[in-house]
């Protein structure tokens, strides 16, 4: 069986109080925040930044040889929003990229999927959560994702956590759908599936440990993730695991994240755990499923860059809840006296796919000089076709001249242009997301972050923008 030799994940920076929500609206509307997604923002520009984290490691990138999506909010229905992952990552071409959509439950099976797998495979779960106005949805969700690699003792990486065992339980359950086209989830009364999913939960927690041969008191970390809150709540109570290795559930500081939350929750016990503890991931929906994990002595040595707890305590003060709206489709703004931007168009897109999609310059053999975009005559020496592949998404820069536009067209006004020298040579211009218009800055310090642009006639334009390095992230975490 695989082991767990690498992870990431990626937390908005954009936040929604809770109580905003109940001063627009009435009624009760919660403590704490959620994660929001920016409005450049989808499941697959968010899968992007979580894989980044999870293939930040040399070398790691070059043994994938699978990579799963899951979300119940996929960017495109009828086209496979893993290639755009895929050519984001700059994998090999050989690569299997795949979907695997329509509910929450798609996150549990890319997990085992990949945990069975013989192959270093990429699994990466993305959600994006929205109910109407007011609902429980909109409150209690959230967005973020999470992605982890898998493979065996031979695949040339260290294991970080040996896979112990998994168990899953599958039952027709009528408790939360959507139909195609519809844009929120109908829920049933919470009451009439709590007990079902607590007798699914210790079924499939009974089988992995007897897999195992361990006891329930032999966890150190217990993670239970679903959209059913009060089974939740109550798997955690009843399974007689010690309170102390009960792990908090996030939902307080981001939300429920849906198909993404197993895969959250998991990344902050990884963040902290030690050497040796027993990890036990339990996910309720449509059935119940386990993961049983052990932390090794590499994890230590191996973490994410960007720790969960960092990036909800580096998360933007609340926003109006007007905003929210307008991002999420839900109120409609006044837009700017502007034509509607062009969609891109499929021909020259696949031709610049390395650029577009992976932010691949080029740099002259025969003079160094770095161009952005790429090209085939050199600026500076005038040589022509001397070039090799500079991958740029990884690299920062520093912000050399900016412009606040208030006229484009965007569904976040003012749009933020800067001009960016990157570290070891060469200057682009592109949007600044992320931002306050205090954040444009000459001298402030970016990084590059893969978002949607528009979305036009249908198609979603994807590419590469700015964002601030916030306060005390350290060089080189992306």
């Amino acid at each position: 069986m695989a082991g767990l030799i690498a992870y990431g994940a990626y937390v908005p920076y954009h936040r929604l109080a809770r109580t905003d929500v109940a001063a627009a609206l009435g009624g009760r509307g919660g403590k704490g925040t959620r994660a929001v997604a920016g409005y450049d923002e989808d499941t697959t520009s968010m899968a992007v930044e979580a894989a980044r984290g999870a293939l930040a490691h040399d070398g790691l990138r070059a043994r994938v040889s699978q990579l799963f999506l899951a979300t119940a909010a996929p960017a495109y229905l009828d086209k496979t929003n893993a290639t755009a992952v895929h050519a984001a990552l700059g994998l090999d071409r050989h690569v299997l990229a795949a979907d695997m959509a329509g509910s929450v439950r798609s996150g549990l099976g890319a997990l085992v999927t990949a945990a069975r797998s013989p192959v270093p495979t990429l699994t990466i779960l993305s959600d994006l959560r929205t109910g109407l106005p007011g609902g429980a949805d909109e409150v209690a969700g959230g967005d973020g994702a999470a992605a982890f690699v898998f493979g065996g003792h031979r695949n040339g990486a260290p294991v970080i956590a040996e896979v112990l065992a998994h168990d899953t339980v599958s039952d027709e359950l009528l408790d939360r759908w959507r139909l195609p086209g519809a844009p929120v989830s109908r829920v049933w009364e919470e009451r009439f599936a709590e007990e079902i999913y607590v007798s699914l939960a210790d079924k499939a927690l009974t089988a992995a440990l007897d897999h195992a041969a361990l006891d329930v008191g032999s966890i150190d970390h217990f993670v239970v993730a679903g959209l059913h809150t009060r089974a939740c709540a109550t798997v955690r109570r009843t399974a007689g695991v010690r309170p102390e290795a009960v792990t908090p559930d996030l939902t307080g500081a981001i939300g429920n994240a849906g198909t993404a939350q197993p895969g959250l929750l998991l990344a902050d016990v990884l963040d902290r755990a030690r050497p040796g503890e027993t990890i036990a991931l339990v996910v309720l929906g449509d059935g119940a499923g386990v993961l049983l994990l052990r932390a090794t002595d590499a994890l230590p040595a191996h973490r994410a860059a960007r720790p969960v707890a960092a990036q909800i305590a580096a998360g933007s003060a609340p926003m109006p809840y007007a905003t929210y709206l307008s991002w999420r489709g839900l109120l409609d703004r006044e837009p700017p006296r502007r034509p509607d931007p062009e969609p891109p168009y499929a021909p020259p897109a696949h031709r610049r796919t390395g650029w577009k999609y992976g932010f691949v310059a080029s740099r002259c053999e025969k003079c160094a000089t770095r161009h952005l975009p790429p090209d085939r005559v050199c600026t500076s020496c005038r040589s022509i076709d001397a070039m090799t592949d500079e991958p740029m998404a990884h690299v920062r820069g520093t912000v050399a001249t900016f412009t606040v536009d208030r006229l484009a067209a965007t569904p976040s006004p003012p749009m933020l242009v800067v001009v960016v020298d990157y570290d070891g040579g060469g200057r682009f211009r592109c949007q600044l997301t992320d931002a306050t218009e205090a954040d444009a800055a000459i001298g402030a310090r970016v990084e590059m972050t893969f978002r949607r642009t528009v979305t036009a006639s249908g198609v979603h334009n994807y590419f590469w923008k700015a964002r601030p390095v916030r306060t005390g992230e350290t060089e080189g975490t992306h």
